[in-house]
């Protein structure tokens, strides 16, 4: 019994509707080329260049990246070799000095070759945030907290405009 005998409307394999292979089994389709209605591929919503193309992590980014900036013009010497990254979440295993609350940071002393590391969680820094400016706020202050816990220093010594709200 053929396959199209048992199964009605079924391509057989050589009746030109799949490609046949030199082994007589029919060939998985191959990935698209184009769209399914032809038109081809979709470019992007926004050009690059234009601000509403950035994406929040971006902007988040940025505004950690203009903190460090910052505290690097003020303590070059003592931050020298530190990595400043923003994660999206912290890890589910606390530290052990953590109590239950959700860090919006940490920093990792320098050990064993490694350097020293400060950490800004984006996504729970984020959901504390009422609007923009608060947001730039409250990175400022979590940077500047970490950065006094790495140096041993207290945060209005990092930075005179840390309120610690």
């Amino acid at each position: 019994m053929t396959p199209s005998a048992a199964f009605p409307g079924t391509p057989t394999p050589g009746d030109g509707a799949l490609p046949v292979p030199a082994d007589g089994a029919p060939a998985r389709p191959g990935p698209r080329r184009r769209d399914r209605r032809g038109r081809g591929l979709r470019g992007p919503l926004l050009p690059p260049g234009l601000p509403a193309a950035r994406t929040r992590a971006d902007r988040f980014d940025d505004l950690v990246l203009a903190v460090v900036e910052r505290l690097e013009a003020r303590w070059g010497e003592q931050l020298d070799g530190t990595e400043f990254a923003v994660e999206d979440v912290p890890p589910s295993d606390p530290a052990p000095w953590e109590d239950g609350t959700v860090p919006l940071g940490r920093c990792f002393p320098a050990e064993s070759g490694q350097p020293a590391r400060v950490v800004v969680y984006r996504r729970p820094v984020e959901a504390r945030a009422f609007d923009d400016d608060d947001l730039a706020d409250l990175v400022r202050d979590v940077v500047v907290e970490q950065v006094a816990h790495l140096l041993a220093r207290s945060p209005e010594d990092i930075d005179p405009r840390y309120d610690g709200d």
